[in-house]
């Protein structure tokens, strides 16, 4: 439209698009437009001679347009705005917090298909699934039935780890095998096939449960209490021991709040696999007023239940991460629950923490926050204790049951006292873990097996030891036996297994380390008798795996549920009287600061889902360091004792929570390029805190832990302040002060409050 369309001077108005700019922009609003234009609108511009989608942020007094004449919108698609006043303020202090574009928050706030489409259209389609249609629960019925038939038998197992019900276009892009496969299992009866439309409604498929009526315990009450007579806007880290019965002081606080104040409320769960089941524990209570959030929607299903919570029709958002950014009015209530776990951490722009967005909402809003865990994050804990925090405890499970107990099995003297025959065997699976998994399978009770470490082997290797590598990753690749292949956890490259080695053409076929899968193998072969369940992201990549799983556990249809650290919290079987950590070490050397507070709490929490129901439990961790404080710690259920230990490791040399710290990563495709950017990023940060007097100290720069991931090298600089002002300050200088070479496709990254440095 022609600027001189306008009469008399244009209305002027800022602009937020997803460019990676620290800045908005001006344009003009035409007489004509479709809706009405308020700050929160979704606007559609134009850009370079390209149309994109931005968010109308303010009126503006075109300053910075000089004397240039405003380009004007060229469409408001919606009659209301995307983001309400509160929500566009929480963008805003995202966008100054952590040195971000306010356009890129914007896009990571709504749902995905408003930032594609100024008008997203409805879904229809339908997709062929394969179910199972026969269980195999054993080793023996497998060897059985797929005696001549070693695709049909993958492809069994791999639908099976994705929870028994998949499209079957993935099943064969994962294997590489024809429709013949799929037909042959089908003929014989093993497997059904389905035709099913896109569900806009994930949870309308799932099984209602019934709310059960049980009265709080005191210290629940007292809990329950404290949080409603907190004024708005107050905050709680509600610290309970597994099986204390947190959910339940959150179900009524959200009874309260929202059917008897009518207010709207928030619950945050940190993995997609624990989602089905606070849904369906919500759900029970509050029925349809429940919507789900999180990235395992589809794009449809997702925009489907935002308008549902922003019109009012659902009043309670359950999901993770994203989730804090459920367009509710008038919200009562927000409920952070294992507050502890990174996951709550974006991973890429923009890097916020949903448990500190949590907080600042609740403030900003007057909604009451709690977090809840029974290990809280050290930052959590040490603003309890300084008062920015109420502490509210329950130490004792309900019903009176006690925490199960721990014993730690010294894998040195494991292999000091195998046999030849047995010694690999039994770094896997000790023989005090083994005869309690018979004992456990014999009386009819579960176990779980937790290794936080997917795959078959860590790494192959040939008879001289070179390690098969990623060519894109500093990183060996995993080897993985169904199907059978190398894979790269970080860039997903995979080949095929048992190539030559590159060095000396031997035959890559060492396979050194431990993984999920092959725990689940050996343990089938030890035990053939017993129903096992993998549970990693190899076996949920489907969409309703983790439920279905779960699922099956809670009906007894599995005797271990073996996995990753996605079955180390949240999960409530009052069968499962048996846990088992194969190697409580993955993670407790890494270089990194949180490495032996991320093994506590893996460990506390694991510990935890045994006993949870009158049969009582027991727990075994098998360890090479049994005298690390992360693990003596755990054993006793002791987590004073190893915050007290933890805080004063992290005195000297600094580290959070007792100062704040960004990590400055640059990276590129040339090596050399990036170890010279990060020199100059360095000493302008220095140069910087000089002029200004900032006090922040500068630390590198030096290559990443892991130097190169997806064909780029890694360097870091890391900032420490006792003080956020100083940190923002220089940072901002920094994103605006110095240009990123175009060369080598150079990035720089701030990642403000890192989890990880790796």
């Amino acid at each position: 439209m022609n600027p001189a369309a306008f009469a008399g001077r244009p209305r002027l108005v800022e602009v937020a698009l997803p460019l990676p700019l620290l800045q908005t922009f001006t344009y003009a609003v035409p007489e004509t437009t479709r809706h009405a234009l308020v700050a929160g609108s979704r606007v559609v511009v134009p850009v370079r001679n390209k149309r994109a989608i931005g968010i109308c942020v303010g009126e503006s007094d075109g300053a910075s347009l000089g004397e240039k004449t405003p380009k004007a919108i060229l469409d408001v698609p919606d009659a209301e705005p995307s983001l309400q006043p509160d929500l566009l303020a929480l963008c805003k202090w995202i966008a100054e917090y952590h040195v971000v574009p306010l356009g890129l928050v914007c896009r990571a706030v709504l749902p995905a298909a408003l930032g594609v489409a100024a008008r997203p259209a409805p879904e229809g389609r339908s997709e062929r699934l394969l179910v199972i249609a026969k269980e195999l629960p054993t080793l023996l019925e497998r060897d059985a039935a797929f005696k001549r038939s070693p695709q049909q038998r993958a492809l069994y197992e791999l639908l099976e780890q994705l929870g028994g019900r998949a499209p079957a276009t993935l099943l064969l892009e994962r294997l590489g095998c024809t429709t013949s496969v799929v037909e042959g299992l089908v003929k014989r009866g093993l497997v059904r096939s389905e035709r099913e439309a896109r569900h806009r409604d994930p949870f309308a498929a799932r099984p209602g449960i019934s709310a059960p009526r049980i009265t709080p315990t005191p210290a629940q009450q007292v809990a329950i209490d404290a949080i409603l007579a907190g004024a708005p806007g107050s905050a709680f880290l509600l610290r309970g021991i597994t099986g204390s019965g947190k959910t339940l002081v959150y179900l009524q606080v959200l009874e309260q709040v929202v059917r008897r104040e009518g207010k709207s409320a928030i619950v945050l769960v940190p993995e997609i696999s624990l989602t089905p089941q606070a849904v369906d524990r919500f759900r029970a209570v509050f029925g349809d007023l429940v919507a789900v959030l999180h990235s395992g929607l589809s794009d449809g299903e997702r925009l489907d239940a935002w308008r549902a919570l922003r019109r009012g029709e659902k009043r309670i958002a359950v999901g993770a991460r994203s989730a804090i950014f459920a367009p509710l009015a008038d919200l009562g209530a927000i409920v952070v629950d294992e507050e502890h776990e990174a996951s709550y951490k974006q991973a890429e722009t923009p890097r916020y923490h949903a448990r500190d967005v949590a907080l600042i909402r609740a403030r900003e809003t007057g909604a009451r926050c709690v977090l809840g865990s029974a290990t809280p994050s050290l930052e959590s804990w040490k603003n309890a204790q300084e008062g920015r925090l109420a502490l509210l405890t329950l130490n004792e499970r309900v019903g009176g049951g006690a925490l199960p107990a721990v014993r730690v099995v010294d894998l040195r003297n494991e292999l000091k006292a195998s046999t030849p025959d047995e010694k690999a065997r039994r770094q896997v699976v000790s023989a005090t873990l083994e005869a309690l998994l018979r004992d456990r399978l014999r009386k009819g009770e579960q176990s779980i097996l937790l290794l936080n470490r997917r795959g078959y082997a860590s790494f192959v290797q040939c008879p001289e030891g070179h390690v098969a590598t990623c060519p894109n990753c500093s990183i060996s690749l995993t080897y993985h036996r169904t199907p059978e292949r190398l894979v790269c956890h970080y860039c997903q490259h995979q080949e095929a297994a048992g190539r030559a080695c590159g060095e000396c053409g031997a035959p890559m076929e060492r396979q050194r380390g431990l993984g999920t899968q092959q725990v689940e193998r050996l343990v089938a072969e030890r035990i053939p008798e017993a129903r096992i369940a993998r549970m990693d992201v190899d076996t949920t990549s489907g969409k309703w795996a983790h439920a279905t799983i779960l699922d099956r556990v809670g009906r007894g249809e599995v005797d271990v549920l073996l996995g990753t650290q996605m079955i180390a919290k949240g999960l409530d079987f009052a069968n499962v009287t048996l846990v088992g950590v194969i190697d409580a070490d993955v993670g407790i050397n890494l270089p990194d600061f949180r490495a032996s507070e991320r093994t506590f709490q893996l460990l506390a929490q694991v510990a935890g889902r045994a006993g949870r129901g009158p049969k009582g439990g027991e727990v075994v961790i098998q360890t090479r360091v049994p005298g690390h404080h992360a693990v003596t710690h755990a054993m006793t259920h002791d987590f004073l004792g190893f915050v007290e230990e933890e805080m004063a490791a992290r005195e000297s040399p600094p580290y959070p929570p007792t100062l704040r710290i960004a990590n400055v990563v640059v990276s590129g495709l040339d090596e050399l390029a990036v170890a010279a950017f990060a020199q100059t990023v360095s000493e302008w940060l220095v140069g910087a805190d000089a002029k200004f007097g900032l006090g922040v100290t500068v630390l590198g720069p030096a290559p990443c832990p892991i130097e190169r991931i997806k064909l780029r090298y890694r360097w870091h600089t890391i900032l420490k302040s006792h003080a956020p002002a100083p940190l923002t300050r220089l940072l901002r200088g920094l994103m605006q002060g110095v240009d990123v070479p175009s060369a080598s496709d150079m990035r720089m990254v701030v990642d403000r409050d890192p989890v990880s440095l790796l």
